[in-house]
């Protein structure tokens, strides 16, 4: 059965991989399975048939003949547990991956998601430039603990999985606010997560979307 995710027709982002489908892409091409992508507009995500599949009116959605599923999460976790590749088969290996998958989305994105909210949706309220440090103070103590938990591993818990995919995705929307390389192994691992052969290929796919015609 094919499988189908999808997309913004025009990412945010400019396609530089920070919208979630580029976390299941990744997956995908880490589990080597071929996709195929609808393409949907902001406008379309609200209508009927977006919302059958995804009740939030969001991006991605994974359909695989009658499974229809959303949130980044549990797509990943979906390829993970069906595929080779992306979990331990040692059952106390692939337990602590999942572990990892659930603090990156939870404990590790929530204050960087903040870090969002409060410079766009909230940058111009006349509390936001006295709220702004608080949030980056959260981020900085997190980012701190799992600097020390990682030390000089090379991912977090043995070989790659899908909690270091998700938890590399999570820390890239980190990059343009110059607080990654305040810690240089997370910044490095991060690197690393960038080379592996399957985030070139997902990043590559969503750039091609969202290059802007030639002429």
């Amino acid at each position: 059965m094919t499988i189908t995710i999808t997309a913004f027709e025009r990412s945010p982002d400019g396609g530089k991989g920070l919208a979630r489908d580029t976390r299941v892409r990744w997956a995908l091409e880490e589990a080597g399975l071929p996709y195929s992508v609808r393409l949907v507009s902001f406008a379309g995500m609200k209508e009927a048939a977006h919302l059958a599949v995804h009740p939030f009116g969001q991006i991605p959605t994974y359909e695989e003949g009658d499974l229809a599923l959303f949130e980044t999460g549990a797509i990943v976790f979906h390829i993970a547990d069906r595929h080779a590749g992306l979990l331990p088969e040692d059952p106390d290996a692939r337990a602590r991956a999942i572990t990892w998958m659930f603090a990156a989305l939870n404990t590790v994105e929530t204050p960087i998601l903040d870090l969002q909210t409060a410079k766009f949706a909230e940058g111009d309220k006349p509390w936001a430039q006295e709220r702004l440090p608080l949030v980056v103070d959260r981020i900085r103590a997190r980012l701190r603990q799992l600097a020390d938990r990682l030390g000089d591993a090379e991912w977090l818990d043995g070989a790659f999985s899908a909690g270091d995919l998700l938890m590399v995705s999570v820390l890239l929307r980190l990059r343009m606010s110059g607080i990654l390389d305040e810690f240089p192994t997370l910044a490095s691992y991060v690197a690393r997560g960038e080379a592996r052969p399957a985030y070139q290929r997902a990043f590559a796919a969503q750039l091609a979307i969202n290059a802007p015609a030639s002429s």
